[in-house]
């Protein structure tokens, strides 16, 4: 995978406690966000948003996605073939749930936005799928700042 070997935990430019964390997300944010948790397929506001814009971590605002990048796997989750750019999202090996995957996390505030897989035959530039949860993202459109 197409992914850099940074596994290990490194210093984030956002640090909160637990508690702050807390107190600015929504319970399901928190669960997703900061527990690593998945929302349910099929749910979330944007697995079949075709909006132009920038998809930013819900919990610090930092610009993670476009909407260029983004492309219908039909899994019932956002899908994109790329982040936005080299350094928005840091990669860590997840043993859970009897697999092997690679975790994305936002590289500014360590939250959980999901997985990326390599090989499953889609036709995008890169032969990957970032499978990312919608109460991960706020969606920017294109042209409202």
């Amino acid at each position: 995978m197409n992914t850099p070997d940074n596994t290990s935990k490194t210093n984030v430019p956002v640090e909160k406690s637990d508690a702050q964390w807390r107190e600015e997300l929504t319970p399901d944010e928190y669960h997703v966000l900061r527990q690593a948790g998945t929302e349910r397929p099929y749910t979330g506001e944007y697995w079949d948003t075709h909006t132009e814009g920038v998809y930013q971590c819900r919990a610090c605002g930092s610009q993670l996605f476009t909407s260029r990048e983004k492309f219908d796997s039909h899994c019932g989750w956002p899908s994109f073939w790329a982040p936005l750019a080299e350094g928005t999202v840091r990669y860590l090996h997840d043993r859970t749930l009897g697999m092997e995957r690679i975790e994305v996390r936002c590289a500014n505030c360590d939250s959980h936005l999901g997985h990326v897989f390599e090989g499953e035959g889609y036709g995008t530039p890169t032969d990957q799928r970032y499978c990312i949860n919608s109460i991960s993202l706020r969606l920017v459109e294109k042209g409202v700042d």
